[in-house]
């Protein structure tokens, strides 16, 4: 029989009924609103266990946050499901380059691709950033190598790329960088998940 609950309640009532079927599953207290709004927008547990947070990740991302830093993404989908009212009212915005003819171009001429060419153009910005990679793994391994090159330090990498192809790889480099970040292990993730990381984040800020 259909539950009846009304329009503004049905978000509240999908987190009741996460909380219901982690039963006594604990989830460390700074992480669990980032894990239950992946969840709620997976309908996938195996987040719980897939989800890794570097020491103090959550506070680090919050102070930056608050801080007014600015979010770049991958995907033009994870830039249009990051709430941009609350970052706009902290300082920030949200920036993807994927899209620029600029991007596109120079990476046909090099050879790599766009996700590569656009953490370059993040590098660029005269802010710190939180970075919400959950399509191209090459974005990953692009701030690796700016990181090691010391010429970016990101606030956050959300590490959450989806498939196959040096995904596993991409992800496990991340969380050898020496940067804050939040990784999806393994080969589950997706510009959706990188777009919940970052709301719950945002939300936790405007509660």
């Amino acid at each position: 029989m259909m539950e009846v609950i009304k329009p503004m309640d049905i978000e509240k009532r999908s987190f009741e009924i996460i909380t219901e079927i982690l039963g006594e599953r604990q989830l460390p207290p700074e992480n669990e609103l980032v894990i239950k709004r992946v969840i709620h927008t997976s309908a996938d547990f195996d987040y719980v266990d897939n989800l890794c947070f570097s020491e103090g990740a959550v506070a680090r991302a919050l102070e930056a946050l608050r801080g007014g830093c600015d979010i770049v993404t991958d995907t033009q989908m994870a830039r249009a499901g990051i709430n941009k009212t609350i970052l706009g009212r902290l300082g920030g915005q949200v920036h993807c380059f994927m899209s620029d003819e600029d991007v596109a171009k120079e990476a046909r001429e090099r050879g790599i691709t766009r996700a590569t060419v656009s953490m370059e153009r993040a590098a660029a910005l005269d802010k710190p950033c939180i970075f919400a990679i959950g399509n191209a793994p090459t974005a990953l391994f692009s701030l690796d190598a700016q990181i090691k090159a010391g010429k970016i330090r990101p606030a956050l990498i959300i590490g959450v790329p989806v498939g196959f192809v040096n995904v596993v790889e991409s992800k496990e480099m991340i969380m050898e960088a020496g940067v804050p970040y939040i990784v999806a292990r393994g080969r589950k993730g997706g510009s959706n998940v990188a777009a919940a990381i970052c709301n719950a984040l945002l939300y936790q800020i405007q509660r």
